[in-house]
C-alpha cells in the first residue's frame, strides 16, 4: 500500500510537470526574442542620428552586430559577456538585402572597466568579407585574429583614412546617449550557439542561419533588419 502511495505520487507529480517541460521551450525563446527587440530599438535611434554611424561606413559593411544593455556587473573574470544578434547581407559575397539575425556573445578582454552604471549598448560594423565568414564558423579575438578599430562618427568623419580602410571590424559604443568609437581588442565575439537554438527551436549554426535563405527570421527581428534595409539597402564597394 506504501508503494502504492508512493507510485501514485510519483506519477502525479510527473504528471503536473509535463505543462512546465512543454511550455519551457518557448519560455525559453522569450528571452532571446526580447533581446531581438531591444537590438532593434538600438539600431533604429542610433541611425536616426545622422552624426553616428558615416553612412558610406554603413553602406560598405557586410554584417552589423548589435549587443543591447550590456551592463557593467556582466563583465567579471570567468563569466564576462554581453549577448545579441548580428545580421549579414545575404548572397555568397554579402551584397545582397540583409537577412535573419544569427545570435552573438562578446565576452573578455579589459574593456567592462570602461562601462559606467549604466546599461551600455554596442555596436559592431564588420567591414569585409574574410572577417564576416570567420564570425560565421568560429570564435575571433578582436585585435588578433580580426583586425579591429574604434569606428569614426558623424557624416564628416574620414572614414576612409588608413585606420578604417584596413580593419575588418570597427567598434561603438552608446551610453547615457553618448555614441562613441571603442576600442575592444582582446576580448572576443563568437556564436551563442544555445540562444539560436532557443530562438530558432532547433540546433541550427549560425553560417546555416546566414547563409541559408530559408532560415526565415523571426518577427521579433523585424524592427533590426527594416532598419538596416532602409538605411543600407544596397552594398556599396
Amino acid at each position: 500500500m506504501i508503494l502504492t502511495k508512493y507510485t501514485t505520487a510519483m506519477i502525479a507529480s510527473l504528471l503536473s510537470l509535463a505543462p512546465l517541460s512543454s511550455a519551457s521551450p518557448s519560455a525559453a525563446a522569450k528571452a532571446e526574442q526580447e533581446r531581438l527587440q531591444n537590438a532593434g530599438k538600438v539600431m533604429q535611434e542610433i541611425l536616426a542620428v545622422p552624426d553616428d554611424i558615416p553612412q558610406d561606413l554603413l553602406d560598405n559593411a557586410r554584417c552589423v552586430v548589435v549587443l543591447p544593455s550590456v551592463l557593467k556587473a556582466a563583465f567579471v573574470v570567468g563569466a564576462s559577456y554581453g549577448r545579441g544578434a548580428m545580421v549579414c547581407r545575404t548572397g555568397k559575397d554579402f551584397s545582397g538585402p540583409w537577412g535573419s539575425p544569427a545570435m552573438y556573445a562578446l565576452e573578455g578582454g579589459s574593456f567592462g572597466l570602461q562601462l559606467g552604471a549604466e546599461a551600455t549598448d554596442f555596436v559592431f560594423l564588420v567591414m569585409n568579407d574574410r572577417g564576416a565568414s570567420s564570425l560565421l564558423h568560429t570564435k575571433v579575438k578582436l585585435g588578433a585574429d580580426a583586425s579591429a578599430a574604434a569606428g569614426p562618427k558623424g557624416r564628416s568623419a574620414e572614414a576612409d583614412t588608413d585606420p578604417y580602410m584596413r580593419a575588418e571590424i570597427l567598434s561603438y559604443s552608446r551610453a547615457r546617449g553618448a555614441f562613441a568609437g571603442i576600442s575592444l581588442d582582446g576580448s572576443t565575439l563568437r556564436p551563442d550557439g544555445e540562444a539560436n537554438r532557443k530562438l530558432y527551436g532547433t540546433s541550427v549554426s549560425a553560417a546555416k542561419i546566414i547563409n541559408e535563405s530559408d532560415a526565415a527570421a523571426p518577427s521579433s527581428a523585424h524592427d533590426l533588419i527594416a532598419a538596416l534595409q532602409n538605411s543600407s539597402p544596397q552594398l556599396r564597394r
